[in-house]
């Protein structure tokens, strides 16, 4: 089989062993429909509300402002169809570099409802002007108008950290909703989500060594959950369908031992990122990053300017065996290249590449990619 050096961990991450360990008795003898009422049925559903303590705990919160998803489109949709739909919100304020659960979503509501939006710009570093959202909030607040904030706490192409805790502030100064897709922080940074007076937010298992499919959505106490899906009383009426049991074990586990092992880890890996960043500028000629210093630890935005289009990099780097992606691997097919990138009015001259890394990455697997870029740029030589 062929080794891949994997360097796209803000795109999936691979099943910890633990976490693997801990489901497989949940696909095999404990097998029960949580909503069955005999002891099988009620193993399962003790096993789903230990899971619930577990994540709540890790996050500053109560049991009961948890609630299991399948993942972290499925969670910022139902935030943002609480908002409009049971909590009144009329106007969206979301930014141009969000994730397309969010910004796809946004559209759609505004198609649809009577609802509009303002769509805010970032500068060119990726970061957001809080003044310009403030004086949009202090607008609407005067008209009488409800708010809903959508932003994303880490940008998933770039890795630029969203000061949450002051918009969290400012939402509560002008009596607007605060939704955070935190999809890429939660497993990775500590938080404390009652700290930054959000009223959902949203994460997504397999970003941390848990399994696809599974997530949460956070919703605060003051506001009642409405579901997105019809049908059971699961989830306390808030989301139908039988329980993803043996992946909310797994999401549970994930998310535990990535807060046992945060100090040790996220240092691990801010030096992967550290020393990829320097050897790429010693390495390759007219290299400069998107990801700012202080940003996500786990994401490295690379751009290499006057380079060959970004398709034929990652073509190139696909060969070699490196696994890397042009922005979000959610985006790949479609045309246009990245929203994010787009967005922040870079030049469109040459490729960007974003490289992420996770425990499991070794500082072999850097070097061995640096090597590799080093050689497709030394080449001329075209891919079959």
């Amino acid at each position: 089989m062929k080794k891949y050096i994997y360097l796209d961990n803000a795109a999936t991450t691979a099943l910890d062993a633990e976490v693997l360990s801990a489901m497989l008795p949940y696909l095999t003898e404990h097998y029960g429909n949580p909503s069955s009422s005999y002891a099988l049925g009620r193993e399962a559903k003790a096993a789903i509300e230990a899971n619930r303590k577990s994540v709540a705990l890790a996050l500053g919160v109560s049991p009961l402002n948890i609630y299991f998803t399948s993942g972290g489109t499925e969670s910022n949709n139902t935030a943002i169809a609480c908002a409009v739909n049971e909590l009144g919100c009329k106007h969206i304020i979301t930014s141009s570099i969000e994730h397309h659960a969010v910004l796809n979503t946004v559209k759609r509501y505004c198609e649809r409802s009577a609802i509009d939006c303002t769509i805010l710009t970032p500068s060119t570093q990726g970061f957001l002007n809080l003044q310009e959202l403030e004086d949009k909030l202090i607008e609407k607040n005067k008209e009488g108008i409800k708010c809903l904030v959508s932003l994303m706490h880490a940008n998933n192409e770039i890795g630029v950290l969203l000061d949450i805790e002051k918009v969290g502030n400012l939402c509560e100064k002008y009596n607007a909703i605060f939704h955070s897709d935190c999809v890429q922080t939660i497993g990775h940074l500590e938080m404390d989500l009652k700290k930054y007076k959000l009223h959902f937010a949203s994460a997504s298992g397999h970003k941390f060594h848990g399994p696809k499919g599974t997530g949460i959505l956070y919703a605060s106490e003051r506001v009642k959950l409405s579901p997105l899906i019809i049908g059971g009383g699961q989830e306390r009426q808030s989301r139908a369908g039988t329980e993803n049991v043996a992946g909310i074990v797994g999401f549970g586990k994930a998310l535990e031992l990535s807060m046992r092992n945060h100090p040790e880890e996220s240092t691990y890996i801010r030096s992967l990122n550290e020393l990829m960043r320097n050897a790429l500028s010693q390495s390759i000629p007219d290299v400069s990053f998107n990801s700012p210093i202080d940003g996500l630890y786990t994401v490295l935005s690379v751009n290499f300017l006057n380079a060959m289009p970004g398709s034929l990099l990652l073509a190139h780097l696909d060969r070699a065996g490196i696994c890397a992606s042009g922005g979000s691997a959610c985006s790949s097919g479609s045309d246009g290249g990245s929203h994010v990138i787009n967005a922040l009015g870079l030049s469109s001259s040459g490729s960007t590449v974003r490289f992420s890394f996770s425990k499991l990455t070794s500082a072999t697997d850097v070097d061995e990619a640096v090597r590799a870029l080093s050689a497709i740029f030394q080449s001329t030589v075209p891919v079959a």
